[in-house]
Formats: structure tokens, C-alpha cells, sequence
């Protein structure tokens, strides 16, 4: 096969393909032999329900955006990478021509071309063509597994940054999820001195002490929005989170951060959960909270994430639980959604005789 393909069909319908070997479109263009690609939510949600909201798939569609590889060809332009660099794919590709391109806000991009968003395939096949600056070219200490996770680690900079993180304060992040890690161990990366993991798995929650968080806490059933951030605080010695990250979608953890919040603190929301919850608007409004939503990544993002894993500020590799070879691809999907570990990777196709 020239393009060995994992495609999506429709429901819990997937085969392989041999789909046709992808062409420069731009001489800016590069071709890269994907190598690793992570499981995304989003990837498997697609699998098993057909759409997020607005995208839906109506035809047959490559799955993953996940992914590190080799660059195999170049365009006749392309200045910053050569034929043979392992590179981190940045998977979404804006119109370069809107306002929110022009602005600096590229993620906001409505023409956005993104991996395995409908209609656009993915990366779980042999090739894949971006433009070269959507492509981050990896050091050689960061292998090409780390590679594939620098896009959730890219999501977690993105979050982090909006949260406007400070050097010394207390963070608190719900959802202990492979973002929620993520973000925990970007916050101290930033420099917040105590980080906070909540979510009801302790074994999720032994991870984010192992990676990042100097915390953690299972809220109880039967508590209150309003008791467990009390319970939270006490935990704190009395402090209150300078700035809090909901990364799980679940509207009792939105409700508890908002209460846990110091008076003017920084709230930003990056899980997905239900598309409208309950919502304590008055504790929101009397402590003068900055709330923000986080979406993807944006300038910037995916070169600070690989600086983060070459440095070693960011241990991705703990986050990585299961591998599985290109053929087993749907196996490893069958894994997520029967909960079992934190992030799978799926290695890419044979190389080509």
C-alpha cells in the first residue's frame, strides 16, 4: 500500500485504505512520513458518535491529529527544514487571510482546516502534507513519541497562557485527564509554586503528583460546589487559588473553581462537557473573576511546548500508558473508551518498500 490509511466509515465503522499518496500544494509545502500519533478525545468521539456539535461526519474520513514524523519531501521554497528532520505536526492550517489570522488569533480562524474535523482527514496514514511553519522541527534529545504529544501539550500552554499564570502562586486544575496533567505541569513550568489536581480517580490523581502537582483532592459525594472549595481551601491552609483551570467539562467542577477563586482571580475553561450548565453567576460577579475560554493553540504554542519537553520541564513520557503497531489502530481506540489508561500511542505505518 502507498498510503496505508485508518478510515473512518461511520459509527464504529472503521477499515483501512490505501488512500492516494498526498501532493505539495504550495512550494512552501512539506511531506511528512508520520511516525507516532496520540489518541485524542476528540478522535474518539468522533468514532463513536459521528459529530461534535456543528461537524459532523458525512463522509468517509482519516482519523488522529496527534502526530510527530519524518519530513521525505520538500517544496521548492521551503528554507527551515530539510529532507530527513523529525518534526512535531501543528494540525490545523488557517486561512492566513481573516481578521483573527491578521490579528494574531489564528486558532479563532472560521476557514480553519483542521486533522480529522470534518471534512478534513487526519493524520493516521503514511503521508501527510502541511506548510512548512506548521511544522516544529524536534531536538534531537526529544524523540518522536514525545513528538506526537507536544500537540496536547500545546493545548495546555494554550490554557495556561490565557490563565496568565504567575511566578509563585497557586493553581488549581480540574480534570486530571492528559490536558489536566498537562496543565498542571505547565503551571509550574510557569512558576506557580502550589498546584491543585481534582478529579475522582485517585490513580489519575497519583500521576498529576508524579508529574507536577504538589496537591490533590477527590471531592465527596453529596458535597456542595460551595463545601468542597471550602474543603479545598482548608486543605491550603486557608489561601485561595490565584488562578483556576477547568479541564474536565463537568459542571460541578466549573461550579467549585468559580467558588474556590480568590477575590480577582483568572478562571479559563478548556474541557468540553455539556452545552449548557448551572452557573454561579453572582460568586463569579462579586469577586470580579477574569474568565476566559481556551481553545486549541495559537502562535507560538506548539515552539514553546517542544521547548518545554526538550528542557525537561515537561516529562510527557509519563503520561504515555499503551503502544500499539498501525494495524492495531482500532484496538487502541477500544482501550479509550473502555477507560483503560492515560495516553495511547499508535505507531505509524511500515516505511514503503
Amino acid at each position: 500500500m502507498a498510503n496505508p490509511s485508518f478510515v473512518m466509515q461511520k459509527v464504529l465503522d472503521v477499515s483501512f485504505e490505501d488512500r492516494p499518496v498526498p501532493k505539495l500544494n504550495s512550494p512552501h509545502d512539506v511531506r511528512i512520513e508520520i511516525k507516532q500519533t496520540g489518541i485524542c478525545g476528540s478522535d474518539v468521539h468522533y468514532y463513536t458518535h459521528g459529530a461534535i456539535g456543528s461537524f459532523i461526519v458525512k463522509a468517509p474520513m482519516v482519523l488522529g491529529h496527534e502526530s510527530a514524523g519524518v519530513v521525505v519531501e520538500v517544496g521548492d521554497k521551503v528554507s527551515s527544514l530539510q529532507i530527513g528532520d523529525r518534526v512535531a505536526l501543528e494540525p490545523g492550517v488557517p486561512c492566513r487571510l481573516c481578521d483573527h489570522c491578521k490579528s494574531g488569533f489564528y486558532n479563532l480562524c472560521a476557514d480553519m482546516k483542521f486533522a480529522a474535523t470534518p471534512p478534513y482527514d487526519g493524520t493516521l496514514c503514511r503521508y501527510y502534507v502541511l506548510p512548512e511553519d506548521f511544522c516544529v522541527k524536534l531536538p534531537d534529545n526529544v524523540s518522536l513519541e514525545e513528538g506526537a504529544l507536544v500537540e496536547p501539550l500545546s493545548v495546555a500552554v494554550h490554557v495556561t497562557k490565557l490563565a496568565d499564570v504567575q511566578v509563585g502562586s497557586t493553581a488549581i486544575i480540574f480534570g486530571a485527564g492528559p490536558v489536566g496533567l498537562l496543565c498542571c505541569a505547565v503551571a509550574k513550568a510557569f512558576g506557580a509554586t502550589t498546584v491543585v489536581a481534582v478529579d475522582l480517580v485517585q490513580s489519575r490523581l497519583d500521576l498529576a503528583l508524579d508529574l507536577a502537582a504538589t496537591h490533590s483532592f477527590i471531592p465527596q459525594k453529596g458535597d456542595s460546589p460551595a463545601e468542597s472549595a471550602a474543603k479545598i481551601i482548608s486543605l491550603l491552609g486557608g489561601k485561595q487559588p490565584d488562578f483556576a483551570i477547568d479541564a474536565s467539562g463537568a459542571a460541578p467542577s466549573v461550579n467549585t473553581a468559580i467558588h474556590v477563586l480568590k477575590q480577582g482571580g483568572h478562571y479559563v475553561q478548556a474541557g468540553m462537557g455539556a452545552p449548557e450548565i448551572n452557573f454561579p453567576i453572582t460568586e463569579f460577579t462579586v469577586k470580579e473573576i477574569t474568565a476566559h475560554g481556551s481553545f486549541r493553540y495559537g502562535p507560538g504554542d506548539y515552539q514553546l511546548a517542544v521547548a518545554l519537553v526538550a528542557s525537561g520541564k515537561v516529562d510527557v513520557k509519563k503520561l504515555i500508558t499503551h503502544r500499539v503497531k498501525f494495524e492495531d489502530a482500532e484496538e487502541a481506540f477500544k482501550l479509550v473508551i473502555k477507560g483503560q489508561g492515560v495516553k495511547i500511542l499508535i505507531e505509524g505505518p511500515a516505511p514503503a518498500a
